[in-house]
C-alpha cells in the first residue's frame, strides 16, 4: 500500500510517476475533461491546524476526480483524548480511501499509516510538508521548462516547507540553498540523511541572503513565525529583518528568476508588498498547483489503472 508521508520514504521514480500524473490530469482540465478517475472514492481529511489552499485543494482535487470528501477537525476527530489514535485511525480507515492529516506531529501521521488500512497523505506536519514540495517542482516544470540544473535558493527558517523543498530537489536534480539567520538552519540530523539519500545533491548553507541569491534560478520564501510559534512572531521579526526578499534581491539573482512562496504570506515580512505582484513572481499558479498535485496523488496512490475516456492519463511504472 502506498503512502505520502515525507519525500524520503519514496523514490524518484515515484516522485517522477505523480508530477507526470499531475501535468497530464492539469492539461486534460484546460481541454475541459474531468474524468471520473475516483468515483465512489471517499476521501477522509482530519485537521489540527486552520487551512486555505490544503483544504480546499484536497477537496477540489477529489471532487473534480468524481469522488467526495469528509472534513473533521480534531476535536471531531477525538484527538483531544475521547480515544486512541491508533483506534481512530481504525475507525476512519474503514470509512475512506484516502486520508490526509494536517497536524503539529510527524508521529500522528506514522500512526495512522499502521493502522489506518488506506492510503495516508502528510497534507503538513511540523517536519514535512511534502506535498507543498510536489507542487512547487510541478509549477517550476511549468514556468522554466525543467527542474533538473536549477538552483533553488530559500530565505528563511529551515522549517518543514525548506526540508521537504530540499528532499524534492534531490529526486529531480535541482541544487538547494538556503540562506538563514544562525541558528535556524537546516537540522544537522536532517543534513546528513539527505546526504546519504541524494550524493550528488548540493546543499549549500548561506547566512547572507543577497550572497545567496546571485545565481539562483528561484527565490523561496515562507513566513518567519509558523503556526504554532505565535508567541515568537515579534521576537523572529527581528531575527529574520535582512532575510526580507524584496525586488532589490530578486534582481542579484538574475533577469530570468521566479519568486516562489507556499503562502499565507505576511506582506511587509518575509516578502515586500511590491515583490507578490512582481511579473517574476509565480506564487498563485503556484496555490493553484496544489490542486492539480493533489490529483495527481490521489491516482498514484490508489493505482488506479482504468482511465476511461481520459485516454492521455498513464500511470508510468506504477
Amino acid at each position: 500500500m502506498r503512502h505520502l508521508t515525507t519525500l524520503l520514504e519514496i523514490t524518484s521514480e515515484d516522485v517522477r510517476d505523480i508530477l507526470d500524473l499531475a501535468a497530464q490530469l492539469k492539461t486534460g482540465l484546460a481541454a475541459g475533461k474531468r474524468p471520473s478517475l475516483c468515483q465512489n472514492r471517499v476521501l477522509v481529511q482530519v485537521f489540527e491546524k486552520p487551512s486555505l489552499r490544503t483544504r480546499c485543494s484536497f477537496e477540489a482535487a477529489m471532487n473534480q476526480l468524481g469522488g467526495s470528501s469528509l472534513f473533521l477537525t480534531s476535536k471531531e476527530a477525538g484527538f483531544d483524548g475521547r480515544e486512541t489514535k491508533e483506534d481512530i485511525a481504525k475507525v476512519l480507515g474503514g470509512y475512506a480511501d484516502v486520508i490526509t492529516l494536517r497536524t503539529f506531529s510527524q508521529k500522528l501521521i506514522e500512526t495512522f499509516r499502521e493502522h489506518a488500512g488506506c492510503p495516508v497523505i502528510n497534507a503538513l506536519s511540523d517536519d514535512y510538508h511534502p506535498c507543498q514540495a510536489l507542487a512547487d517542482i510541478l509549477t517550476l516544470e511549468e514556468a522554466a521548462g525543467s527542474s533538473e540544473g536549477k538552483t533553488i535558493t530559500y530565505i528563511g527558517d529551515g522549517n518543514n516547507v525548506a526540508k521537504s523543498l530540499a528532499v524534492a530537489c534531490g529526486h529531480v536534480g535541482a541544487s538547494f540553498r538556503i540562506a538563514s539567520p544562525r541558528g535556524f538552519e537546516l537540522p544537522a540530523d536532517f543534513v546528513q540523511k539527505l546526504n546519504g539519500m541524494f550524493p550528488s545533491l548540493s546543499v549549500e548553507q548561506f547566512y547572507d541572503a543577497p550572497t545567496a541569491a546571485v545565481g539562483s534560478d528561484v527565490i523561496y520564501t515562507d513566513v518567519w513565525a509558523s503556526m504554532g510559534q505565535e508567541t515568537e512572531k515579534d521576537t523572529r521579526a527581528k531575527i529574520f529583518a535582512d532575510f526580507q526578499v524584496t525586488s532589490k534581491l530578486l534582481d542579484k539573482a538574475g533577469p530570468d528568476v521566479l519568486f516562489m512562496h507556499c503562502l499565507p504570506a505576511r506582506r511587509g515580512l518575509e516578502v515586500d508588498d511590491t515583490v507578490m505582484e512582481d511579473p517574476r513572481s509565480i506564487v498563485f499558479p503556484q496555490a493553484e498547483n496544489r490542486m492539480h498535485l493533489a490529483k495527481g496523488l490521489f491516482v498514484w496512490l490508489l493505482e488506479i489503472k482504468e482511465f476511461g475516456t481520459c485516454e492521455s492519463v498513464t500511470i508510468g511504472n506504477g
